[in-house]
């Protein structure tokens, strides 16, 4: 199998795993799940020019613009598992180890907490919300979630 193919479907599985804990989060807690609606609102307002916002839920609502978060979701997902299984290449998946892909998804964080986040609104790291650490400790767990799902797509694939 191919490494884009391979990445395609870990991306998949690791969104699909974040998705699910997210939910488990609401239904088990009450954690408010994710507003993919303000992130497609983001996205068509980057594509405009615009990255930045004082608070995206001023900006002009968009037609569709929950499914386009959603898609943005899944798409930046396969993006980072065709970038892990290319820059980890054939050996790892002779014998996928857990803690590189944990530590990669980890990483990702990053581009939610100086780009995303200050992008909607939201300050570096979610610093401009009212519980920025449990926030920043929400989204670890997350990402560590999306982790185990990638290297469980690793597996299966």
């Amino acid at each position: 199998m191919s490494l884009i193919w391979v990445g395609l479907v870990m991306g998949l599985g690791g969104t699909i795993a974040m998705d699910l804990w997210a939910l488990a989060l609401n239904r088990a807690a009450r954690v408010p799940l994710a507003n993919w609606g303000n992130v497609g609102r983001w996205v068509v307002h980057l594509f405009n020019g615009k990255v930045f916002h004082d608070d995206i839920s001023a900006a002009s609502a968009i037609p569709n613009e929950t499914a386009i978060g959603w898609v943005f979701h899944y798409v930046v997902g396969v993006i980072y598992g065709i970038a892990f299984a290319i820059g980890a290449g054939a050996a790892w998946f002779a014998a996928p180890a857990f803690v590189p892909i944990w530590i990669f998804a980890l990483v990702t964080i990053a581009a939610g907490w100086f780009f995303l986040h200050p992008g909607l609104g939201l300050g570096v790291a979610l610093s401009r919300t009212a519980t920025p650490w449990k926030g920043r400790i929400m989204g670890l767990i997350a990402h560590t979630w999306f982790g185990l799902g990638m290297w469980l797509g690793a597996l299966v694939a």
